[in-house]
């Protein structure tokens, strides 16, 4: 199963369009703001579904929640790659949202009823972080293939098309899972089931003082995470064209090179990041303590990309977007262990749909302020040619200073509560 749950991650992962969903919005015409709305939109769908489709995974079927989730993304991809109006490319961004929703916390789920029927408890960030490094692999080989695409075909759309067929693949891989793993309840289940099952995880997340705090903590990093991450493309885009290198290829093809490069390396070292995550939790004394460590390291960073990205330098800001990457897949596999070390394993689904709904909660808030005010420092800089990205560091610095500060560290061993 452990192959199995690393295909999953890796197949997951080819999305030739990701590391040029930006630039392919901006082709369409639309402006940061516009973007940062279409971001929000399907955060919005993916905050909305996100327990209830937990709560059916934990009632009906994991494995089949999760087949229903790749159905739905091959079908946002077919919206995405033909739609020509914004809302059409609104509701492609949409049902992706939805299909987020689907899988959110539901695989995690999976692999940590695995691992404790294997016995192997224990061994949650490690193998977490296994699982998630080949899905990292999997983002490196697919912004090669991405980047191969886009510079025979200087098309974006053809990229999109291209992501359905290891979707399908993936389906089948998913498919064929053991019916065990859908942990389906004997008895038979309601929608007054469901409700009521929501409404016991929800309340147990909100009373539990250690569930509140690392809900937050999610909201903080991951939700941070997912609004700042993607204008790493823009400016990449920008370096490619000011360098005088490749003049006889196109402007696509040039950034292409750079973004391909660049994501490359990135996935790798994150990959490496996510593998190596139990060894900084052991370095430090245990996932608690390293989780604050990673939290200092990300503060400085945004710290330090403010200037960067102010003055444009492009040599300071494109390594920190690839380390804060690398501190992200490290800090990730803790904060999953974290959850389940203070949590009942029969809530488990709904209980981390809760932790990825926080994340797309404040992804939903943040990537439209973080839109316009990109938008809005252009234009009172007056630039016409150059974008000005030093808002990201703002958005990002603050969480990261606040919950380096203020972090309570949790005690490393609490006894599990299920709700009642």
């Amino acid at each position: 199963m452990l192959f199995r749950f690393s295909l999953y991650g890796f197949l997951k992962n080819q999305t030739y369009f990701e590391p040029f969903i930006v630039l392919f919005f901006l082709e369409q015409g639309l402006h940061f703001f516009e973007i940062g709305i279409a971001m929000g939109v399907g955060a919005a769908v993916s905050n909305m579904m996100e327990i209830p489709t937990g709560a059916l995974a934990d009632l009906y079927g994991r494995r089949r929640c999760m087949i229903a989730s790749f159905v739905i993304y091959i079908l946002s991809f077919l919206v995405l790659a033909t739609g020509t109006q914004y809302w059409q490319l609104l509701c492609g961004v949409a049902m992706c949202g939805g299909a987020d929703a689907f899988r959110g916390g539901i695989h995690k789920a999976m692999i940590l009823d695995w691992l404790r029927a294997q016995g192997r408890e224990n061994e949650r960030t490690r193998i977490y972080g296994y699982t998630r490094s080949w899905s990292k692999i999997g983002s490196a080989v697919s912004v090669l293939i991405g980047a191969g695409l886009v510079f025979a075909t200087s098309n974006y759309r053809m990229i999109i098309y291209f992501a359905i067929i290891p979707y399908v693949l993936n389906l089948i891989n998913l498919a064929t899972y053991p019916a065990y793993l859908d942990t389906v309840p004997k008895q038979k289940v309601s929608l007054r089931a469901v409700a009521w099952h929501m409404w016991q995880v929800a309340r147990e997340s909100l009373h539990h003082p250690a569930l509140r705090q690392l809900t937050a903590e999610t909201m903080g990093f991951q939700g941070v995470y997912e609004a700042v991450k993607d204008y790493l493309q823009p400016v990449l885009k920008m370096t490619a064209l000011s360098l005088p290198l490749f003049l006889s290829f196109g402007d696509k093809q040039r950034s292409a090179l750079l973004i391909g490069l660049v994501y490359f390396f990135l996935h790798l070292l994150a990959s490496a990041s996510s593998r190596n995550a139990h060894r900084v939790s052991r370095w430090f004394g245990g996932d608690e303590r390293a989780s604050l460590r990673v939290w200092q390291f990300v503060a400085l960073a945004y710290i330090v990309l403010l200037p960067a990205l102010y003055c444009q330098a492009s040599w300071i800001v494109i390594p920190i977007f690839v380390l804060l990457a690398c501190a992200q897949n490290i800090w990730r596999p803790m904060v999953i262990s974290r959850f389940d070390a203070h949590s009942d394993p029969s809530i488990g689904a709904t209980l981390l749909s809760i932790e990825s709904q926080a994340a797309s909660l404040a992804t939903l808030i943040l990537a439209p302020l973080l839109g316009w005010l990109i938008d809005l420092a252009t234009f009172l800089e007056a630039s016409t040619t150059e974008r000005s990205f030093w808002p990201i560091a703002i958005i990002g610095a603050i969480p990261a200073i606040l919950f380096s500060i203020r972090r309570q560290t949790l005690p490393t061993a609490v006894s599990k509560q299920g709700s009642e």
